[in-house]
Parts: C-alpha cells; sequence; structure tokens
C-alpha cells in the first residue's frame, strides 16, 4: 500500500448527448475507442438489458422474503461478475444479527500497484407495489423515454452496475486493470448500514487498500458531473412535553394550565427560530473551512427543472445555498403534533411531542447535543421540555485538498468540456465513516444519479444520458488510475 497520486461548478447542459471529449498525453492517455466502448454499451441497449436483471431481484432488507432475494442477488448476479472481473469471492456472515451478510471479492494484480476498494449495496427499500404511475412493476425496468423505472434502479443497483461495467470493459481493452481490486458489498444499507463498521473493523486486512471508488447518492444535478468526498451525519432529537395524563376544557382551564404545545413551539423556537437559523453554539460547526468555500465557490444547487426554488432569506445566514447544504449544520423540525390535528376539540392537551433532525458535518459534538439542548432550553425557562437522542449517523469527508481528491477531480474535468462538481459532502446520509474513519481511507464518491431520481419512493428511475455518461466517466477514471500504476511501477 502507500500509493498516492500525485499530488466544480454547476451549469447546465443537454444531456441527450453528453459533452465528452478524450484525453491524451502523459500518464492519463485514454483511448478513445475505449470511451466509445463505453457510450454504445448503454446506447445499444446492453447495459439497459443488465440492470433489468439485477432490478428483477426485490432485495428489500427490511422485509423477510427480501432476505432470499439478497442471497439469490449476491450468488446468481454479482458472483458472476466478479468472477469475470477475475476475482475470488467469498460471501461472510454480519456480526451483528439485525444486519444481512457481506461479499468480498479481491482481484490481486502486482504487489506494487495500488489497491483500489469499491463498494455497493444490493438492497433496496420497499417497492410500493400498486403506487407506481402508469401500472408499473418496481420489480421490472421500464423505459419511458431517457427513464429507466424501476426499484433500485437509481439507487443502488444501476450506480454499482456502472462502475462493474466500466472495470470489464477496461479489462477487456487492456487485459489487466493496472491496479489490484476489492469489492465490498452489504446488504443492509437501506436499514442503516448494520454490522457494517464492526466488520470492517474485524477485517481491516482483507479490506487494506489505498483509495475507495464508489457510486451511491446523486450528482449536483442531471447535467453536472460530480465527485463527493463525505457525507453529512444526522441526529433525531425527540422533544417530549408530557404534563399531565388528560386534557382539561380550553374554556374552564385556560389560561389558568401550561399547555404543551405553545410550550413546545416555543421550545422549538429557541433551538431553531423561524427562519431557520440554530439557536444553540454547540449544533453548529466551529467555521466553514476555506478549502471548503472555495471548492463550493459558484456551485448551484436545486438547479434541475422541477426542483423547488431555495427561500429567500431562509437557513444560516451568511452563506450560500450550496454551503448551507454541503459544508453548513441544519435543524429541521421532521413531525410536530398534539392532541388530534384533524378533529381538535375544545380542550387543552396533556401532552405534545416533536422530532427534530440535525445534519451536521465533521466536527460537531453529536454526543453532547441532548445535554446541550437541555441547558440552553432550562436557560430560557424551558425545563418542562424532555430531550432524548434516539439515533445517529457520524459525519465524515476526506479533505478537499488530499492528494487523491485533487487526482480525481483533474481527470474528471478533462474527459468532459463542461466543469466538474467537486462537494466536500454529501446531503444526505451514507456510511462513508466506515471507509475514513475505521479503514483509514480517503474517499471518492462518483454518483450515477440525481437528486430528482425518486429513490425510496414510487416511479423511482434511473437517467439513461446519466448512465451514459456516467459510465464514461468510471471508465476514464479507472482507466486513469491503472496507468497511474503503470508509472509507479517504472
Amino acid at each position: 500500500m502507500g500509493f498516492r497520486p500525485p499530488g466544480g461548478r454547476g451549469r447546465q447542459r443537454d444531456l441527450s448527448c453528453p459533452d465528452i471529449r478524450f484525453i491524451s498525453g502523459g500518464n492519463r492517455v485514454i483511448p478513445a475507442d475505449l470511451l466509445a466502448e463505453a457510450t454504445a454499451h448503454v446506447d445499444a441497449g446492453r447495459f439497459f438489458t443488465e440492470l433489468a436483471a439485477l432490478v428483477g431481484y426485490p432485495t428489500v432488507s427490511d422485509h423477510p422474503d427480501g432476505r432470499a432475494a439478497i442471497e439469490a442477488y449476491l450468488d446468481q448476479a454479482l458472483v458472476p461478475a466478479l468472477t469475470e472481473l477475475g476475482c475470488e469471492t467469498e460471501v461472510h456472515p454480519n456480526p451483528d444479527p439485525a444486519g444481512g451478510p457481506f461479499l468480498v471479492a479481491i482481484r490481486q494484480e502486482a504487489p506494487d500497484l495500488p489497491t483500489v476498494l469499491c463498494y455497493g449495496h444490493a438492497d433496496v427499500v420497499d417497492g410500493h407495489t400498486g403506487q407506481w404511475r402508469e401500472g408499473r412493476d418496481p420489480w421490472t425496468l421500464s423505459a419511458d423515454g431517457d427513464r429507466w423505472y424501476g426499484r433500485g434502479a437509481a439507487d443502488n443497483k444501476g450506480q454499482h452496475l456502472i462502475n462493474l461495467t466500466a472495470l470489464r470493459l477496461l479489462l477487456e481493452h487492456r487485459g489487466s486493470l493496472g491496479f489490484s481490486l476489492k469489492f465490498l458489498f452489504e446488504t443492509g444499507e437501506e436499514t442503516g448500514s448494520p454490522g457494517l463498521a464492526e466488520f470492517a473493523a474485524q477485517h481491516r486486512d482483507l479490506l487494506r487498500a489505498d483509495v475507495l471508488i464508489a457510486s451511491d447518492g446523486p450528482r449536483l444535478d442531471a447535467a453536472t458531473p460530480t465527485l463527493f468526498l463525505g457525507a453529512r451525519g444526522a441526529a433525531r432529537i425527540a422533544l417530549d412535553v408530557d404534563l399531565r395524563p388528560d386534557g382539561y376544557h380550553s374554556g374552564n382551564w385556560g389560561g389558568l394550565l401550561r399547555n404543551p404545545a405553545t410550550t413546545l413551539a416555543g421550545a422549538i423556537s429557541c433551538l431553531v427560530d423561524g427562519h431557520g437559523r440554530i439557536q444553540v453554539p454547540e449544533l453548529l460547526p466551529a467555521e466553514l473551512p476555506d478549502t471548503v468555500r472555495t471548492a463550493l465557490e459558484g456551485v448551484t444547487v436545486a438547479n434541475s427543472p422541477g426542483d423547488p426554488v431555495p427561500d429567500e432569506g431562509w437557513g444560516a445566514p451568511g452563506l450560500t445555498p450550496a454551503e448551507r447544504l454541503y459544508g453548513w449544520n441544519t435543524l429541521e423540525v421532521l413531525s410536530l403534533g398534539a392532541a388530534d390535528i384533524e378533529r381538535p376539540v375544545n380542550a387543552i392537551p396533556g401532552r405534545a411531542r416533536a422530532m427534530l433532525q440535525l445534519r451536521h458535518v465533521t466536527g460537531t459534538d453529536v454526543g453532547g447535543a441532548a445535554e446541550a439542548i437541555t441547558k440552553h432550553l432550562a436557560a430560557r425557562g424551558f425545563s418542562m421540555v424532555g430531550v432524548t437522542v434516539e439515533s445517529t449517523f457520524p459525519a465524515s469527508r476526506t479533505p478537499v485538498d488530499d492528494p487523491w481528491a485533487r487526482w480525481a477531480h483533474r481527470t474528471l474535468a478533462e474527459v468532459v468540456t463542461g466543469p466538474v462538481a467537486l462537494l466536500p459532502s454529501f446531503g444526505g446520509g451514507l456510511p462513508n465513516h466506515v471507509f475514513t474513519d475505521v479503514l483509514g481511507l480517503p474517499t471518492l464518491w462518483l454518483p450515477h444519479s440525481y437528486p430528482g431520481c425518486l429513490q425510496h419512493a414510487p416511479d423511482e428511475h434511473l437517467l439513461a444520458p446519466v448512465a451514459r455518461e456516467g459510465l464514461v466517466l468510471a471508465t476514464a477514471l479507472f482507466h486513469a488510475l491503472g496507468q497511474r500504476g503503470k508509472a509507479a511501477r517504472r
């Protein structure tokens, strides 16, 4: 190990024919015929046929029937694809009984070459059968123009199929990859990746690599190739104002009894005001690093047709929308209620409850969040509000100025005529911390989907132009890495 490479912006363009130019020169010669084959693989329908086979497995990880489908998916779909890449494969049990198995595949080339760890997840969320438009079956891939509908088409089967295909095309073209390959597939990402961190800690030597290259989540928008380096974390925070077991007539007792709903509303406004600004200093990052600010200069969010328009005056002041989304913390109210809001009666309720979510970047002390919120509320007269942090998900990111990040961004930017967005963190959640914190790897995420793909909902779809461009970008990145590996051996 120890191989190190030498030391984006949003835009709109027509995706019907991605702007691709082929690079040459130095060690990153990428043959035009290789990238043309990647494009043809999608345009000729071969990729659609392969993806249709994967979508046909109902690999729902939170349903008993899904376990059998997951085992079949590993054995019948992934193992043959990985074996075709010259990998030795092994299915490992999950140390957490709540999770499913892990599939590890290894192709070892020369020992002095870099080793790449790739990742994907075989599981999907519930198919929501009967809720898709035009009678679509979630387990049958169907095309409507450039949209390919099916559960898992975008999350994550289409994305890991793109990377598997890129590796296969490179191997067919060159006869070798130019680096050693390891692939880790988990089967419980949609249920919070149970056992993944423990498995990685127990198998550090097995998963040892120089860099993670993986694909999940959306790119900045449909038109913008994107590289992101980590993920924000999340914490669910329950606020409970439980004052009495019964409700009391609002005419007879109003003004005498504390109203838990009014109390809760006031407490929430002490934590996050009516303009979305966090009021608890301990829930904020210490700073927005200059490297993050520079990386996000000019990045435009909500840039796809049909996206909602970001609200003026909402969120942390002094930050751009991209900085608020990818470099800062937000506190959102997910649910809020007291009594029966659909059929209210003339009574002061006895209890009110809310669920909040803190999305946070690295450096936030989530472990101290409950204590900080409790102290903050008590100082403002709300000691009767119970605070419970019910679940957390760690934040992590590879530094923007990491040599691997610079190399990957430069390589991708040389393949397309337009800019490539470099995002410090993905806005949502991914188990990136397993790779950065447990395995100690720099992480490069090259997403092959877009924010409007409707993942986790009816009508999930993969955009054909994004798949085409994604396959070209993945092929170029793996090819460039193989060339770097050859150069390192000279």
